[in-house]
């Protein structure tokens, strides 16, 4: 039988059973060890505030469209961040060049889900890397995240750099950043998550609820304000004070999930009048202008390359590995306590 996550509506999550699927031709099948949750993305569906809940994604047009809605509760086997051991492989792939074998540890996306049914094409190469925990296999989507971000923003070496949102994501871009020679300001609004910053590498950090931000870049630049800004939490207040913080010409990277209408955000300020750079970043894609050289493939991999070599630290975010069963728990402290969790792992 497969254990399956889904939400069955608003703030109500099950674990259902399915018989498992034969495998097809082409494909791998993974039991799984880890599954990480987004409190992003997966959270909009545990709220019922994504917008796929209310509109449909036309991809011909690239524009949501009203009046159906894209997806229905119950929404099942979302997540994006799994690590398992490869179970059977379809008879024609076995041998095949960077084909995962049978007792390979591996990463990829499949959902929280007791046991995935993946195309070959999409695990290609997806064996852990060597001396690599099981469970830091289950950051690479949320690295590449933090990596996109980075690249997005074209750091150069002594730049600031302020990163706003210190959630797991966050941290990672601030360890990034750092690795890419930026100084960082770090800003969030729980104090601890503030003290792991500075692990993290930020230089500086910032309390978004006690804090003047925006002042206080300034007087940390010499009175010219961050070279670049990214704002990760996915608050429209965040957004708009991180076009605040940055120089004028300065550049933002929106690398959050905006939800809703964008109240507390005013472009008719110093967006407007200090002609500033704002870039979105999204995991679906790389910058256009690096989209010859690199690719989420390579996101994903080189994050994984970091961790192995031990110039990323992600197991120490794990606050919480909650057994399958208790879903439903983690999500509510995801929901309820978030100042109480960084990264919470499923284990199946």
């Amino acid at each position: 039988m497969e254990r399956v996550v889904q939400f069955t509506g608003p703030r109500q999550v099950e674990v259902a059973e399915h018989e498992s699927a034969p495998l097809p031709t082409g494909h791998l099948r993974v039991r799984t060890r880890f599954s990480g949750i987004s409190a992003g993305t997966e959270l909009t569906a545990y709220r019922g505030t994504n917008p796929y809940l209310t509109r449909t994604w036309d991809a011909g047009s690239r524009l949501f469209r009203e009046g159906a809605a894209g997806i229905e509760y119950p929404v099942a086997g979302w997540g994006y961040s799994e690590v398992g051991e490869v179970t059977e492989v379809s008879p024609e792939l076995v041998s095949s060049p960077g084909m995962p074998a049978v007792g390979d540890l591996v990463w990829g996306i499949w959902g929280h889900r007791s046991e995935g049914v993946v195309p070959a094409a999409r695990m290609t190469g997806h064996t852990l890397p060597a001396g690599l925990e099981p469970l830091a296999g289950a950051f690479a989507r949320v690295g590449a995240i933090a990596y996109n971000a980075i690249l997005a923003a074209d750091l150069h070496l002594g730049e600031d750099v302020a990163v706003f949102g210190q959630g797991v994501i966050g941290l990672l871009t601030t360890r990034l950043a750092q690795l890419s020679g930026a100084r960082v300001t770090a800003v969030d609004a729980i104090d601890a998550r503030l003290t792991t910053a500075v692990a993290y590498g930020a230089r500086h950090t910032l309390n978004a609820r006690t804090d003047d931000v925006a002042t206080r870049i300034r007087e940390t630049t010499g009175g010219a304000g961050a070279d670049v800004a990214i704002e990760i939490s996915g608050a429209h207040p965040a957004l708009h004070e991180a076009l605040r913080s940055v120089t004028t010409g300065g550049r933002v990277v929106a690398s959050g999930f905006y939800q809703g209408d964008g109240a507390g955000l005013r472009l008719g300020d110093e967006f407007h009048h200090n002609r500033v750079q704002l870039i979105s970043s999204q995991i679906g894609g790389v910058p256009p202008q690096l989209s010859g050289r690199w690719t989420v493939e390579r996101l994903q991999r080189t994050f994984l390359s970091l961790v192995a070599e031990g110039q990323v630290d992600v197991t120490s975010l794990v606050s919480h590995v909650v057994p399958v069963a208790d879903a439903a728990d983690a999500y509510e402290l995801l929901d309820q306590r978030p100042a109480d969790a960084l990264q919470i792992v499923l284990e199946f």
